[in-house]
């Protein structure tokens, strides 16, 4: 990254976690590694492309690594890196944010609410 097109360090900050989903990838893989299918049932908003998509640019970034284990048939992992973890005060912010406008929100699903 080239310091010298940023005017504030939250600009930064976006441009490595900005878009609809990295923020909510990020969020999944903060417990534990996760497999491509995991996440794509854990956000079934996002199109595989897209996933793809998002996973790559966070790799990139040093947020994410994929690891390859060498079985057949093969399995791939995402998991948080040491940089990827130094997000998660902003995610967990993010969270609880969300969920004071959430009223019904409970312990990881929604009850039957049409709006926030």
């Amino acid at each position: 990254m080239r310091e010298a097109k940023y005017h504030c360090p939250v600009e930064v900050t976006l441009e490595v976690i900005s878009g609809k989903w990295k923020c909510v990838i990020l969020w999944w893989l903060r417990q534990e590694s996760k497999r491509f299918s995991e996440l794509k049932q854990l956000i079934p908003g996002i199109s595989q492309k897209i996933l793809t998509q998002q996973l790559r640019e966070l790799e990139i970034h040093g947020l994410i690594r994929r690891e390859v284990y060498q079985e057949k048939p093969p399995r791939v992992e995402y998991s948080l890196t040491p940089l990827g973890e130094s997000v998660r005060p902003i995610t967990d912010l993010m969270c609880e944010w969300g969920k004071k406008r959430m009223p019904g929100y409970e312990f990881g699903y929604m009850k039957n609410v049409d709006t926030f």
